[in-house]
């Protein structure tokens, strides 16, 4: 699948930690707004988006353009890191808006993998295609749970992050992709570090911060 699953899973995770840096607000700059608006989007909405995604130095380090897909998520519940929960709010559909994300508001100061370094300041341009009712809460825990004992082990959520990374139909793997897989281990460790809170070696049902309900 593409980076966003994995930078998505990191989101979940809760692995955005403050640091100290130029940039420390939101910054949402609304480039274009169709007429008409009738309806803005707010938590809860299911969003569809196509966005590119830079860092300061102008590298692009994921585009939705780039695979002709869009991204579609759940607003405001952590499905996304939170720079977009907080700048994705009252959007028209055919709006387009510039958002400049402190690191603290997206991967903090662990970054994610090879493709976004420590204290990034993210930059996104994005465009709502379309607003949606709000799904069933998928039950992420369960999902990465696969013996159903009520606990994550290491081996469980990185099997999970691989399907995750991995085309399941054997298509080609981006070089984005191919990075976060070399740094996959540590993905794993960063996870375990924030949820892992009694240190046991393993991310009990109430410690995991993700979706863990089949329903809201």
């Amino acid at each position: 699948m593409a980076l966003r699953c994995v930078l998505a899973v990191l989101a979940i995770a809760g692995i955005t930690l403050a640091d100290t840096e130029t940039v420390t607000k939101l910054k949402v700059e609304v480039v274009s707004t169709p007429e008409g608006c009738t309806e803005k989007s707010k938590n809860g909405d299911m969003l569809t988006m196509h966005y590119t995604g830079t860092l300061d130095d102008g590298h692009k380090f994921d585009s939705s353009f780039d695979r002709d897909q869009p991204f579609t998520f759940q607003l405001g519940v952590g499905q996304v890191i939170k720079g977009w929960d907080e700048g994705l709010v009252d959007m028209c559909v055919g709006e387009k808006r510039k958002l400049t994300i402190p690191s603290s508001l997206g991967y903090g100061e662990r970054g994610a993998g090879n493709v976004i370094p420590p204290h990034a300041t993210l930059h996104f341009e994005v465009e709502l295609i379309n607003i949606g009712d709000s799904p069933p809460t998928t039950n992420v825990f369960k999902e990465i749970d696969a013996d159903a004992d009520n606990m994550l082990s290491r081996e469980e959520v990185s099997d999970y992050l691989k399907k995750q990374m991995v085309p399941p139909d054997g298509g080609e793997i981006s070089e984005d992709v191919k990075q976060m897989l070399e740094s996959h281990d540590k993905l794993v460790e960063e996870i375990f570090q924030h949820e892992d809170k009694d240190k046991n070696g393993f991310i009990s049902h109430e410690e995991f911060s993700g979706p863990k309900h089949d329903e809201l």
